[in-house]
C-alpha cells in the first residue's frame, strides 16, 4: 500500500444541496450537478511529467489542458469543484468524453462504477478519510478518467489524499515518473483505498474503547456511539463493496490503455479492496455483538441491583414480623412487663439479621 495522507477537512461552501430530483425529465447524458456545493469556484491543476522532469500549472485553463495533454509528458489534470457544469462540459469537449460520463462526474451520489470507452476508461469511486476533530468519516465523490497519456481527476472540494503522489512526482521517487498514465491512475486509486484501511482502523480503535467502557460502566451515551459507528461502517460498506467489482473489471480488461506491465499492480489493488471488505464486515459484526453486549451489561447490572434489594428485603422480612407482633395493641402480652424485654427483642432481631447475612455470604450470594 502507498503512504497515507489525511484529507484536509473543510467546511462546506454554503448550504445549497442539489438532489436527484433536479434530473427528473431530462434527457440521458445531461450533466446536472447533484450534491452539495463545497467551494466558491472550480479550479484546474495540471501536473505533467516524464523521466527527465515535471511541470506544474495552478489555476490552469482549458487551453493549458489541451496543450499539455497532447504533449510528450504524462498529464495529470485535477479539477476541484464539480459544481461548475460549464467547466466540466468544456473539459469533456476537449478530451472527447461521452455525455454519460460527464453526467456521472457531476453526480456525487453515483455509486462506484467502471466503464470502457473507445478512447478512455472511466472510474467513479468514493474518497473517504477519518477526521480526528469530529471523529467521523468524510466522504467525497471522485471520478478518474484514463486516456492516452493523460489522467483526469474530478473532486468535489480542494482537499484530497493525493499529496504523497504529488511529492513522488516532484521529487522523482519510485517508478511513477518512468511509467505511463495507467500507472498514475493506479496510484490515485491505490491511495484512496489506503485511506479506506486507515478509516476502518480508526473506527475499530474507537469501537474497542466503547467495548471496554460497556463492560465496566455502560451508559446511554454508549448506545448513541454504537449507532453512530454503524452509520459510519455503512457508508464505508457502500463505498467498498462496488469497488471490488470495479477493480476486478479492470484486471480482466483487454483495453490497450492498460498494458500488461501494470496488471500486477491492479491485481494487488483488487486484493487490497477485498481486505478492506473483510475488515469492514468484521467491524460490522463487532458492532452488532457490541449492541448485544450493551443490552446484556444493562441486564446484568439490573440483576445485581435487584439481588442486593432482594437480600435486604429478605433480611428485613423476619425483623418486620417481630416488630409487627410486638406492635399489636393487646393488653395481656407477658413480654411487655419484662424488665429486659426491649433489649431481648433487639437482640433477637440482631441475631436474625446477622444469621441471614452470614447464610447469604456462605452461599456466595453476596
Amino acid at each position: 500500500m502507498g503512504s497515507l495522507q489525511r484529507i484536509t477537512a473543510r467546511p462546506p461552501y454554503g448550504s445549497i444541496r442539489r438532489t436527484s430530483a433536479s434530473k427528473v425529465g431530462l434527457a440521458p447524458g445531461t450533466p446536472v450537478f447533484v450534491g452539495e456545493r463545497r467551494r466558491a469556484s472550480a479550479r484546474i491543476e495540471i501536473l505533467a511529467y516524464n523521466r527527465h522532469g515535471y511541470r506544474m500549472v495552478d489555476d490552469a485553463s482549458i487551453d493549458d489542458c489541451r496543450e499539455l495533454a497532447r504533449g510528450e509528458m504524462v498529464a495529470w489534470i485535477n479539477v476541484d469543484g464539480i459544481h461548475d457544469i460549464e467547466l466540466v462540459q468544456a473539459l469533456g469537449d476537449c478530451f472527447g468524453l461521452h455525455p454519460m460520463s460527464l453526467e456521472d462526474v457531476v453526480n456525487s451520489s453515483q455509486r462506484p462504477k467502471y466503464e470502457e470507452f473507445e478512447d478512455y476508461l472511466f472510474v467513479a469511486m468514493k474518497m473517504l478519510a477519518y477526521v480526528d476533530e469530529s471523529n467521523s468519516v468524510e466522504s467525497e465523490h471522485v471520478s478518474v478518467i484514463l486516456g492516452a497519456g493523460f489522467v483526469l481527476s474530478f473532486l468535489e472540494d480542494e482537499g484530497d489524499v493525493f499529496e504523497a503522489i504529488r511529492q513522488r512526482i516532484q521529487l522523482g521517487r519510485g517508478r511513477i515518473r518512468a511509467m505511463g498514465a495507467d500507472y498514475l491512475a493506479y496510484c490515485l486509486m491505490d491511495t484512496i483505498v489506503d485511506h479506506y484501511f486507515l478509516a476502518v482502523e480508526r473506527i475499530s480503535d474507537q469501537v474497542e474503547i466503547v467495548d471496554e467502557r460497556i463492560l465496566t460502566s455502560p451508559s446511554p451515551h454508549d448506545i448513541v456511539e454504537i449507532h453512530r459507528f454503524k452509520r459510519e461502517i455503512l457508508s464505508l460498506r457502500k463505498a467498498v463493496w462496488p469497488l471490488r467489482e470495479v477493480v476486478g473489471a479492470i484486471t480482466r480488461s483487454d483495453s490497450p490503455l492498460l498494458p500488461p506491465p501494470t496488471l500486477v499492480f491492479w491485481r494487488d489493488l483488487h486484493d487490497h479492496s477485498v481486505q478492506v471488505i473483510d475488515m469492514v464486515e468484521t467491524c460490522r459484526d463487532v458492532l452488532t455483538s457490541l449492541h448485544d453486549t450493551y443490552l446484556s451489561s444493562l441486564s446484568n447490572r439490573m440483576n445485581e441491583v435487584m439481588k442486593i434489594l432482594t437480600i435486604i428485603s429478605t433480611i428485613f422480612i423476619p425483623l418486620t414480623f417481630v416488630v409487627g407482633v410486638y406492635g399489636m395493641n393487646f393488653k395481656f402480652m407477658p413480654e411487655l412487663e419484662w424488665r429486659f424485654g426491649y433489649l431481648l427483642v433487639w437482640g433477637l432481631m440482631l441475631a436474625i439479621g446477622t444469621s441471614l447475612y452470614l447464610f447469604f455470604r456462605r452461599r456466595q450470594w453476596l
